[in-house]
């Protein structure tokens, strides 16, 4: 690190701690009146209103957004157990099948059992 830099940390620094040492100072002469101090105390409150509201929405967003994404694993799931299942189908047919095929064969060959099937 150079001293240039260092120097623009240190100058970024003493910035933020002076800003920070002058908020809410109790000894400021402006807030001496009891007018101040209310007219104060309610931008602190509308402030803080206005942050409420802004944290609900987005509260609100997030929720509609958690319901959605819940939704859809809720579609995955369902479609995984559908794959599953017609995989299964899929899996008995084959067998079926086979077992067809080879009772026809069997047929064919002169065994007259699996002829009437």
């Amino acid at each position: 690190m150079n001293g240039r830099t260092l120097a623009g940390m240190v100058a970024l620094g003493m910035l933020i701690w002076s800003g920070a040492a002058l908020a809410d100072d109790p000894n400021d002469p402006a807030m001496r009146s009891k007018a101040a101090r209310a007219r104060d105390h309610e931008i602190i409150r509308q402030l803080n209103l206005r942050e409420l509201r802004h944290v609900r929405e987005r509260d609100a967003r997030y929720a509609s957004q958690w319901r959605a994404w819940d939704a859809q694993q809720d579609r995955r799931a369902d479609h995984a157990r559908d794959m599953a299942r017609y995989q299964q189908e899929q899996q008995r047919y084959q067998r079926d099948m086979a077992a067809w095929r080879r009772a026809v064969a069997a047929c064919r060959a002169g065994d007259y059992r699996y002829c009437q099937r």
